[in-house]
């Protein structure tokens, strides 16, 4: 069957293509009883607007690019949940990408966002991709950046960001470990190219130093991954002096860590305690843990990335400066 054209919605309700419009796309002055006919007229010829002439009419694809490390990772799933349901409402779609942890895939995949002409873009970078999110912007792009910052300040100064307090979390969440006792504490940090991995250990250094400990930690870097956290664990109980404490820097790092201890025949945490920046989903299955984690608030990240998009795409005034929206984190204990 032959897809209904907006002319025969037209001459379906005695109006003209023009009216339709107007009623379809909520534009214009039109009465109850025109719009009943239209409506009538659509349901009954099952008519379905062409998103492509819609976009080419408007200037708009109703698409938003999101390029995150790892699409899998409950934090970036509640971030891109709450973007949807602020963006969804006004008709717009996600395409969601993973970049992996790639600057090079990364730079490829906002180079397919700018060909496929998205509305805006939600970056939370690998690094090292300045001069392609400049692109991006030079091409009056709305790009709103979510818990990562770009390397250059000038660059991070230019654009909306949405991101939690690393330095302040990390150090908090630090000071749980030095408050117990525990001053041989290894730490399971992600790549020094983004900004989180920097931020954190940078919090990790600062809550030492404030304990009065001059001994640098012990660091693995990994790259915010399961396999992260297992082989540092590996690191650390190979080392001459093993440390009493660990805490890792990323939740989806923390589980590996929790699997390699298990494994190790070791108990948490008469054995070794653990800290986790962000929850491990596994955590409350071990009981008596005693572990800290800092409680993330990604679905509500990702309602304000949502409301600024929005406000960004319709060129609303109050936000001609860039948005920061910086949030605070908080310490708990699993029991």
């Amino acid at each position: 069957m032959a897809r209904a054209t907006i002319k025969q919605v037209a001459e379906a309700a005695e109006v003209s293509t023009a009216t339709v419009s107007r009623v379809l796309n909520h534009t214009g002055f039109v009465s109850d009883e025109i719009k009943e006919r239209v409506m009538a007229a659509v349901n009954r010829l099952n008519y379905r607007p062409s998103a492509i002439a819609r976009s080419l009419k408007q200037d708009r694809t109703y698409m938003i690019g999101v390029v995150v490390p790892d699409i899998s990772n409950p934090y970036f799933m509640g971030i891109s949940r709450g973007i949807e349901d602020i963006v969804g409402t006004e008709g717009f779609q996600l395409i969601f990408c993973s970049s992996d942890e790639n600057p090079d895939k990364e730079r490829r995949l906002l180079k397919l966002m700018l060909e496929k002409r998205v509305d805006a873009v939600v970056l939370a970078t690998s690094g090292g991709n300045d001069p392609a999110i400049k692109q991006l912007a030079d091409a009056n792009m709305p790009i709103v950046l979510v818990d990562r910052k770009p390397d250059s300040t000038e660059a991070g100064l230019t654009l909306d960001l949405v991101a939690e307090d690393n330095t302040e979390g990390a150090s908090r969440l630090t000071r749980k470990l030095l408050e117990d006792g525990h001053t041989a504490i290894g730490v399971v940090n992600g790549p020094t190219r983004s900004s989180t991995g920097r931020e954190r250990l940078k919090g990790v250094r600062k809550a030492m130093k404030e304990y009065g400990l001059s001994e640098e930690p012990m660091v693995y870097n990994g790259d915010f991954s399961t396999e992260d956290g297992i082989q540092a664990v590996r690191h650390f109980l190979g080392a001459d002096h093993r440390p009493t404490a660990i805490i890792s820097l990323n939740n989806r790092m923390s589980l590996g860590v929790l699997l390699e201890i298990i494994r190790s025949g070791l108990k948490i945490p008469s054995d070794i305690a653990v800290a986790s920046f962000g929850e491990v989903e596994a955590g409350p299955l071990l009981k008596e843990s005693g572990i800290y984690y800092l409680e993330q608030r990604p679905y509500d990240m990702g309602i304000k990335t949502g409301e600024i998009l929005l406000r960004r795409i319709r060129e609303e005034a109050p936000l001609m400066k860039p948005a920061f929206e910086i949030y605070g984190t908080e310490v708990k204990q699993l029991n």
